[in-house]
């Protein structure tokens, strides 16, 4: 930002003069003119003093408050805060203001004069068509305060100390200690009175501070002192008058906010009457008409011509002073309103030659306001947060000026417009570096991808692959994304923008300088004279460092990857190549180490390839030949230039020839493994595994760049190092024979039959070790093991040598020069012409020798399906047909079942288990001997298959360990040992023994509810079943599995609990359990039927629960086997189903006799019970005769029964005498419930609802759908058809 006044980026804020707080220490300055404006050498920094102790208390208050204002804000670029906080000037008492105009007031042509800066005025830097300038903003921030803070000392007369306590006050020297604070008073009045005038004339705010003791406060005489002060200076009542005595740092602080807070409005109206005055000025210029200028006759457009600022620019001048004006207020809305007005109408003015010339002193002035307002512009937009605006307009107008440069002569092929350019990317990049130290938040550019998009784009990218909207895919994933040049990035990458324009403008400069020295004339432009002076690479590595240092802040790293990124290696090359420019080559070479580490780790040949360029030739400058080599080797990994394909073999054979190394006893090893390698190189072996001493075929193969040749480099030898055991090899270089040989592409080396062996000295043949471009050496041959082992290449070593140089060259025995495909295994199969195989498998590289499998023969024996509790056995044989003795081990996994409620046990050499037994010893076989064990496997809950793992692992007993195989605590792995793993795989279908189908019906209790009082019920063996009644549980059992069964027992298990209990059962447990003890064919059924007692709940809540089943059948049970022999007992369990009886509200039980006899009466009983838990029942009955009926009625006919509270019942009764014989229906009894004529339908009767009648003779009621349970599994649901409740029976009538 250096390159631009300061005064035209600072941040603007209302000033205030403060005076009267003179350094103790300072020495008066000398007064100064009354036509110059002074700001005096208070102002200037001065080193803080410290208070001591034996200062005067005022002296301290005047330095703390010196301290304390001059804190309070700090003239800065960067500053959004809004506090009410001024930007204080420390004055004199004596500092005059600027003259408004030239002339004095007195004058007759005061009105008509203008300021000292106007461009009216001759005498004026702006005269007569300049816009602005600088010193305007210095005016109003320097010299015109918008508040005047005074700072005095209020008298104090001396103490006078009265000699005893009783002496009375001297009235006499009251009178004159008066009349001298009066004296004084009128003399301080003055002054201030004579400062008012002054601020008056400018329309400043004064405002007076007094100080004072604190004893001066408690004075009585203090208030009418300040009146008599105010009253006589013309101070105002408002924020005008301050007392301050000497109080601590805290306080002082707190005086200081309150001062600012209490003058904050004064200052905002003193800018707001100059707004007002502006804008005045620009509508009375917008209204006068525009001159027509003549066309300029030159570039400099009439430099002779004095030519007055246009309307165009009195406009850019007053909409700029507006908006310091609202800047000075803190309005940053309406100051961004007018710099857009005025930065628009600087481009109309930048648009004709006429009205701004360009390549003019007011040009370049206008060129420096447009771009400091469009710094203003977008310094706004980013303290609003608003960040896509401010790179937008910044954008913009560098768009706009780029084209308005094209126009003037200072296009891209120019070191101006690059130098403007860079200039633009700096400055953004500074303030958004200032910004940042601050309050501005740099937005993070993540997309945020919402779910309906997301799978719009998928969709559309499934259509897409399908081939049907090839372009589809591509439109919704851009979508997804944001463009970068519209997001606004940190501030290290706008530096890096400054440094690749700064290297475009050297770049420039060059071209123009070189046509000079070609030409022999020098260039007359002042610009390019100052080019001259300009360090260039000085100011590209400056920006290049802050670009490299934001990057790594501002770079995201994982905790798994903890580098800080490809972007600031990147910059870190420029650096280099900077430095490398510049002719600093050891710095270069620094830069090269470091970046080069992660660019070879990270396979970046692209980057990586120029950057060994340039640090090769910085190793020439330097005269490193050990680098220079390492250097050209890992070169030839890379891709040379077509057009020389021969340069770097050239330069590495005269570094050879022309050089000795330093060390020439100790060769230099090429250790850069992560660099991409010279050679493809390739290792197949032709079968993945072998038996011991077998012959393995394999080749290796090496082949030479495409592009690079590397058939004249001196390779003496290549070392060939196998996996241990196997003995290594050295192929040493000979001259081929005849030159076909050499010159072929593909040449095939037979390597012999490789054995094994300890030997430390390699086995050593001869090949021609020279390789044309693209040409491949493929070493063929044999290696053989006695143990096994697993046999692959592990090394290589290529020696250079040539005259004092020895160079070795590690190689990798499977990788490839392009880090974007992988080894594949190829098997050359003819030379002439040349033939591949394909070997597709992964482990193409290495083999395994192992010993032969052993002859054991595994067979399994079971009698399927089994049954669910069934301990069922399954018969594993073992049979060893080898030739020689094995130590067998099985091991038996349970696979787990998807099986619901599924427990499966498996039991071997009484060893249990619900997963897995391992280790089971079988013993040592003999050759042709059999083994045979039983295996068991209990499976429960639900029907299914299980699934057996049986592995039987055969070890020899003659066979003695590897070597090598316990040095450590790895495991060995089995190939490595004469081990045989035979696996077999058992499933077993598991069925249900029996089926069963449970129904259950219901029957309400006749007995009545017990009463609170009834001492039965506090009984621990009472037992009410009033609301439960009872359950009647009917149980079939059907043997559906394929074989044949024999039940032992089947009985009833009471288990009975505080709501249920078995009352009767056939089979109840006690009983004679052989009642079933019969042998039953699939298909075969039995059955058993028991009555439960349920008791009432406690509350209604918990008769929605359902009650578990008070007991379970049990039936133990053998299978028949087909010879007629038994198997193991099982048992199977089957629990009683859960019981939930129907809740009733209010219900009738009608009871009667189910048979009479002709004209004997018989009773009739209905009972009214109301089981709601809070409603009561108004219920009303009528019973309704006919001449027809067979029966005479004597009871009530209709009547109301009394009111039945929740849970109580009323018992009605009649008595009926039969007149006719046989089945005859009884009389029709309705019952209403009025209680509930409220909610009543229009199905109701009387205004009433119907009360249901139950017949307690006929009464089955099924409840809920019963699932029962079989086996502790959910089977079957089984439903009881109901019985239509309110139906009545007939009455059988026997003579």
């Amino acid at each position: 930002m250096n390159s631009y006044p300061r005064e035209l980026l600072q941040q603007l804020a209302p000033v205030m003069f403060v005076a009267g707080l003179d350094a103790p220490a300072q020495t008066p300055s000398a007064p100064p003119t009354p036509q110059a404006p002074v700001v005096p050498a208070e102002n200037t920094e001065q080193p803080p003093q410290t208070p001591t102790r034996s200062q005067d208390p005022f002296t301290v208050l005047t330095l703390r408050l010196r301290e304390a204002l001059q804190a309070q804000r700090r003239v800065e670029i960067w500053q959004p805060d809004k506090t009410k906080s001024f930007q204080v000037e420390l004055v004199g008492k004596d500092a005059r203001f600027p003259p408004r105009k030239l002339v004095p007031p007195d004058d007759p042509q005061y009105t008509s004069s203008h300021s000292p800066l106007s461009p009216l005025t001759p005498s004026s830097p702006l005269h007569p068509d300049g816009i602005i300038a600088p010193i305007w903003i210095r005016k109003h921030t320097t010299l015109l305060p918008s508040v005047f803070v005074l700072f005095m000392r209020l008298y104090e007369s001396p103490s006078q100390t009265p000699r005893s306590p009783l002496d009375l006050p001297d009235p006499d020297r009251e009178r004159e200690r008066e009349q001298d604070e009066r004296r004084k008073d009128t003399d301080l009045s003055a002054e201030v009175a004579h400062r008012k005038r002054f601020t008056n004339e400018r329309g400043i705010k004064l405002t007076v501070v007094l100080m004072a003791s604190r004893k001066m406060l408690d004075d009585p005489g203090l208030d009418t002192r300040l009146t008599f002060i105010r009253r006589q200076s013309g101070l105002d009542s408002r924020a005008a008058l301050f007392v301050l005595s000497p109080v601590s740092q805290n306080e002082l602080g707190d005086f200081v906010h309150s001062l600012q807070q209490a003058l904050y409005e004064p200052a905002l109206e003193y800018y707001t009457s100059h707004s007002k005055r502006v804008r005045r000025k620009r509508n009375r210029h917008a209204s006068q008409p525009v001159p027509a200028y003549p066309n300029p006759l030159s570039p400099m457009g009439g430099a002779g011509v004095a030519r007055p600022l246009r309307p165009e620019g009195w406009t850019v001048r007053y909409e700029y002073k507006m908006a310091c004006f609202a800047e000075f207020r803190g309005e940053d809305e309406v100051a961004l309103k007018h710099y857009q007005d005025a930065y628009e109408m600087l481009m109309i003015m930048f648009g004709s030659p006429v009205i701004l010339p360009p390549r003019t002193k007011r040009w370049a002035e206008a060129k420096v306001l447009a771009d400091c307002i469009n710094i203003k512009i977008t310094k706004l937009y980013l303290y609003n947060n608003e960040h896509a605006l401010a790179l937008s307009h910044h954008n913009t107008h560098m768009r706009k000026f780029g084209d308005f440069s094209r126009g003037w002569g200072i296009g891209e092929d120019t070191f101006e417009y690059w130098s403007w350019m860079a200039r633009q990317h700096r400055i953004l990049a500074e303030l958004l570096e200032q910004g940042t130290r601050s309050t501005l938040t740099i937005p993070i550019h993540a997309p945020v991808v919402s779910s309906s998009a997301l799978a719009n784009a998928s969709e559309k990218g499934s259509l897409a692959s399908r081939g049907a909207l090839p372009g589809m895919e591509l439109d919704a994933m851009r979508s997804l994304g944001i463009n970068p040049s519209q997001a606004l990035q940190h501030p290290g990458y706008y530096y890096y923008m400054a440094a690749r324009c700064t290297e475009a403008r050297r770049a420039r400069f060059l071209v123009a300088l070189q046509a000079e020295e070609s030409q022999g004339v020098g260039s007359t432009s002042p610009g390019f004279a100052n080019e001259k002076k300009v360090d260039h690479l000085v100011i590209i590595l400056e920006l290049y460092t802050k670009a490299y240092e934001l990057f790594k802040k501002y770079t995201i790293t994982t905790s798994q990857d903890q580098n800080i990124g490809r972007l600031p290696l990147w910059i870190a090359y420029r650096i280099a190549q900077t430095y490398y420019d510049s002719g600093k080559f050891d710095m270069a070479v620094r830069f090269f180490e470091r970046i080069a580490k992660t660019y070879r780790r990270e396979q970046w040949g692209s980057m990586l390839k120029p950057l060994l360029e340039t640090w090769y030739a910085c190793a020439q400058q330097l005269g490193e030949m050990e680098l220079s080599i390492r250097l050209l080797i890992e070169r030839l990994g890379h891709d040379s230039d077509e057009s020389d394909p021969g340069a770097l073999e050239e330069d590495l054979l005269a570094i050879f020839k022309s050089t000795v190394p330093s060390s020439p006893d100790d060769p230099v090893i090429i250790d850069n493994i992560e660099s991409q390698p010279i050679f493809d190189t390739n290792v197949v072996f032709w079968s993945s595994e072998v038996k011991i001493n077998e012959s393995a075929a394999f080749q290796l193969t090496l082949t030479a760049p495409p592009i690079t040749q590397i058939s004249s480099l001196p390779f003496q030898s290549l070392e060939v190092q196998f996996s241990e055991g196997i003995e290594p090899i050295v192929i040493q270089h000979v001259n081929g024979s005849d030159d076909d040989a050499s010159e072929s592409s593909i040449r095939k080396i037979d390597l012999g039959s490789i054995a094994t062996g300890e030997s430390s000295d390699p086995r050593v043949l001869q090949a021609n070790l020279r390789w044309p471009q693209a040409g491949s050496l493929i070493f063929t041959g044999t290696v053989s093991s006695s143990v096994p082992r697993t046999i692959t290449i592990i090394h290589m070593r290529l020696k250079l040598v040539e005259g004092a140089w020895k160079v070795e060259i590690p190689l990798d025995p499977c990788r490839t020069r392009s880090s974007f495909s992988a080894s594949s295994g190829r098997w050359l199969s003819g030379l002439d012409p040349p033939k591949f195989i394909a070997v597709q498998r992964e482990d193409f590289s290495s083999v395994n020798v192992r010993y032969p499998s052993h002859s054991v023969i595994v067979s399994l024996s079971h009698q399927s399906p089994a049954y669910l509790n069934e301990d069922y056995p399954v018969t594993v044989e073992i049979t060893n047909t080898d030739s020689k003795e094995l130590d067998v081990v099985m091991d038996v996994l349970l696979q787990p079942t998807d099986v619901d409620y599924a427990v499966n046990t498996i039991t071997l050499d009484k060893e249990q288990s619900s997963a897995m037994i391992k280790g089971v010893a079988v013993g040592v076989l003999a050759p042709g001997v059999s083994v045979v064990k039983m295996l068991h496997i209990l499976s429960t809950g639900a029907v299914g298959d299980r699934m057996i793992d049986i592995s039987v692992q055969s070890r020899s007993i003659a066979t003695s360990q590897p070597p090598n195989v316990n040095e450590d605590d790895s495991p060995i792995s089995p190939a490595l040992l004469d081990i045989t793993d035979i696996l077999q795989t058992v499933t077993i279908p598991t069925v249900d023994p029996f089926k069963t189908t449970m129904n259950v019906a219901y029957k309400r209790a006749l007995s009545t509810r017990p009463g609170l009082g009834d001492l039965r019920t506090f009984d621990a063996e009472y037992w009410d079943d009033s609301d439960g009644g009872e359950a009647f549980i009917t149980s079939i059992f059907e043997c559906v599995g394929p074989w044949n069964l024999e039940i032992e027992s089947f009985v009833l298990r009471k288990q009975d609990h505080a709501q249920a209990k078995v009352l009767e059962s056939s089979i109840a447990e006690g009983t004679s359990g052989d009642t079933f003890a019969f042998e039953y064919l699939p298909g075969d059924e039995f059955t058993d039927a028991c009555r439960v007692s349920v008791a009432s709940a406690d509350n209604r809540e918990s008769e929605s629960l359902p009650i578990p089943g008070p007991g379970e059948y049990c039936i133990t049970w053998r299978r028949i086997l087909p010879d007629d022999k038994r198997g193991s007992s099982s048992t199977s369990v089957f629990p009683l189903p859960s019981l939930h009886p129907p809740v009733d509200d209010l219900i009738a039980l009608l009871d009667v006799t189910p048979r009479a006899k002709l004209h004997q009466p018989v009773p009739l009983t209905l009972t009214i019970r109301n089981r709601h838990p809070t409603r009561s029942a108004n219920v009303f009955v009528q019973l309704e005769t006919e001449a027809s009926d067979s029966f005479v009625v004597a009871g009530l006919r209709s009547g109301r029964v009394p009111i039945l509270l929740s849970g109580a019942e009323e018992r009605l009764t009649w008595n009926l005498i039969p007149v006719e014989c046989g089945h005859v229906m009884l009389p029709r009894i309705k019952i209403i419930d009025k209680r509930r004529s409220s909610t009543a339908t229009a199905d109701s009767e009387d205004n009433g609802i119907p009360v249901k009648i139950v017949d307690t003779r006929i009464e089955q009621r099924p409840g809920v759908p019963v699932t029962p349970v079989q086996d502790g599994v959910e089977g079957k649901e089984s439903i009881i058809q109901p019985v239509e409740e309110g139906k009545v029976a007939s009455v059988l009538v026997l003579p």
